[in-house]
């Protein structure tokens, strides 16, 4: 069974900077085909952040790109969001997902549904 756990989270004022960390247990870094970041806002719908796949492809929401980085360490199995330049918009709840099956295609397209394991989430505060 995957554990995900993610830690970073906290508050930080507009033009911040943060780093998201997700450790994976229960199974090898080779059996992770896809990561994905998520996001939920209070009174929003969750939505995809990042994702990457075990090759190293990734996609970023539009909202994002240019200020965020998914990055993975196959020695550590972590995998890592680093964002920089936060806004108050990031505000939300941020998951760490995985799925051992997802092939890039599917894996990049940052579709809640498609991921299998779920962390319990890290609390991101962007103040203006």
């Amino acid at each position: 069974q995957v554990q995900l756990v993610e830690s970073g989270g906290g508050s930080v004022q507009a033009g911040g900077s943060l780093r998201l960390s997700c450790t994976v247990s229960g199974y090898t870094y080779s059996d992770i085909n896809c990561i994905g970041w998520f996001r939920q806002a209070p009174g929003k719908e969750r939505e995809g952040v990042a994702s990457i796949d075990r090759d190293g492809k990734n996609k970023y929401a539009d909202s994002v790109k240019g200020r965020f980085t998914i990055s993975q360490d196959s020695a550590k199995n972590m995998h890592y969001l680093q964002m920089d330049n936060l806004e108050p918009e990031d505000t939300a709840m941020y998951y760490c997902a995985a799925d051992r099956w997802l092939y890039s295609g599917l894996c990049l397209r940052m579709r809640d549904g498609d991921y299998d394991y779920w962390g319990q989430g890290t609390q991101v505060t962007v103040s203006s």
